[in-house]
């Protein structure tokens, strides 16, 4: 194969395709005209300058475009994050901040290495439906400041800029309604000197481009007990966004990710993004939803185009960017929260057809990542409440049957289900031992041993048996089972 048809082969299948290249570009710029207020946001709760949120935001989309496992996902300066690393700013300063989001990012990389993406497998769907549903909530609660206590104006501007979204795509859907809506919006509020808040309210646009330089701390061992503990809580925050909206626009997309090349990705971007002075950041749910769901972007341009935008608009268009209505942009994020809602699940229909259990597990994931604003304690909530019921469910589905011998010399124990920590507690009283005959013969054929607390129950069968004088003969343990039992038998305290 010659060079170039190498060079054509590398290239992706859209690359030639027009459609494909408008809808990108457009995704790119609605997104980060909605990155720029979101950035400055984000960077006041840190309690650093505007242009460390918005450095951050430049640097991790156009990084994590290139090195990110998931297509089309946006990485940015988030909330989180925020929240994580404000107390160490506000005690150490900035340099200690900085040195924080670059060690987060080695955490990450090495996280990401050793497989920590494949805990993706044990969140239940339940809990995916309740991390959705809450992140549409704080979407919408996000914006509801910014109704509070505002010139009357405000109003009708959100109502037009919902109504120009819903009713826009009707008529052509070559140009995306969120970007349609904000160009409205700001052309009728300069056009008519409506006095209302806009994006340059949030704080002062940077006017160049970030340096790299390495933080400003000493390189000690005090420093480093200093920022771990952030840096870790950082790490995994990060982590634990990043891969469920990655899920989520897995679902959406109908395509697969690769989920530890996307871990190792965010921690890859957010060593950049310390390096060039940024907070740090991770995956951004509003604003996938907005390249995603709302403009139907599906590749990596968009993720570059929003960070290469952000830059472009705050430094050459930073008058123009600074004079958008920020009705205009919350009119935007009310839509997208609206359309990230699973509505279906919270239909009377569905509800009347889950089991309890699951709807538990939904609405626990939902009140605990509204009442912390933070989704990662909210996902680890809904997982923990969901395998406790689960284990509950579990822990009754092992049976004991007793058939005695005709004659009257043994009985048999039929034990049915699934052994383990919780099964097996109910296990040891589930036997006569002082009416059953000299020979017990316990079948597991239809069980499995899961771990040593079972084989500490039939270790404790066997003992009240024999204090009796009775034996006891286990019989029909699969392999595995078999070569656990052979292991533990015997060796665990308390079982004799």
């Amino acid at each position: 194969m010659s060079p170039a048809a190498r060079l054509r082969g590398l290239k992706p299948d859209w690359i030639n395709n027009p459609k494909v290249w408008r809808t990108e570009v457009l995704a790119g710029l609605v997104v980060a005209l909605a990155l720029i207020p979101e950035a400055i946001s984000f960077s006041i709760i840190a309690g650093v300058d505007p242009a460390i949120g918005l450095f951050a935001s430049f640097t991790m989309a156009v990084v994590i475009s290139i090195v990110g496992g998931r297509r089309a996902m946006i990485s940015a300066a988030t909330g989180a994050i925020a929240l994580v690393i404000a107390p160490l700013n506000r005690e150490h300063g900035l340099g200690y901040l900085i040195a924080a989001v670059i060690l987060a990012g080695a955490f990450q990389v090495i996280l990401g290495a050793v497989g920590v993406a494949k805990l993706m497998r044990f969140i239940p769907r339940s809990v995916m439906v309740g991390f959705v549903n809450a992140l549409a909530i704080l979407i919408f609660m996000a914006q509801v400041p910014e109704m509070t206590d505002v010139p009357w104006a405000v109003y009708p501007l959100i109502i037009g800029g919902l109504a120009l979204m819903v009713f826009f795509p009707k008529i052509t859907t070559v140009i995306p309604a969120p970007l349609v809506s904000i160009v409205i919006l700001t052309v009728i509020t300069v056009g008519a000197a409506i006095a209302v808040p806009t994006v340059g309210d949030k704080g002062a646009l940077p006017s160049s481009l970030p340096v790299p330089g390495l933080p400003d701390v000493p390189f000690t061992l005090d420093t480093l007990t200093t920022i771990a503990p952030y840096a870790f809580a950082m790490a995994l925050v990060g982590l634990m966004e990043s891969l469920m909206t990655a899920k989520l626009v897995d679902d959406i997309t109908d395509t697969h990710s690769n989920k530890t090349r996307e871990s190792i990705g965010q921690g890859t971007a957010n060593i950049v993004t310390g390096f060039f002075g940024g907070m740090g950041g991770c995956a951004m749910i509003g604003q996938t939803m907005i390249n995603v769901k709302v403009s139907g972007a599906r590749t990596r341009l968009s993720t570059f185009l929003a960070g290469a935008f952000l830059m472009v608009l705050c430094i050459a268009f930073g008058p123009v960017v600074s004079d958008i209505p920020m009705a205009a942009l919350v009119a935007v994020m009310i839509m997208v929260s609206f359309a990230t809602f699973d509505w279906h699940s919270i239909a009377p229909k569905t509800l009347k057809r889950m089991p309890a259990g699951e709807i538990g597990v939904m609405v626990i994931t939902v009140a605990a990542v509204v009442a912390t604003h933070n989704l990662a304690i909210g996902v680890v909530v809904g997982s923990i409440t969901a395998m406790v019921i689960f284990a509950k469910r579990v822990a009754h589905l092992a049976e004991v049957t007793r058939l005695v011998a005709p004659n009257g010399t043994s009985v048999l124990y039929s034990v049915t289900g699934e052994l383990f920590f919780a099964s097996s507690n109910d296990l040891v009283g589930q036997f006569d031992y002082a009416g059953d005959p000299d020979k017990v013969i316990v079948d597991l054929s239809a069980a499995h041993v899961w771990d040593a607390s079972s084989v500490a129950a039939l270790d404790a069968i066997e003992t009240k048996y024999k204090q009796r004088g009775k034996t006891v003969e286990i019989t029909g343990l699969n392999d595995p089972s078999a070569d656990l039992h052979g292991k533990l038998t015997g060796e665990l305290a308390g079982s004799h």
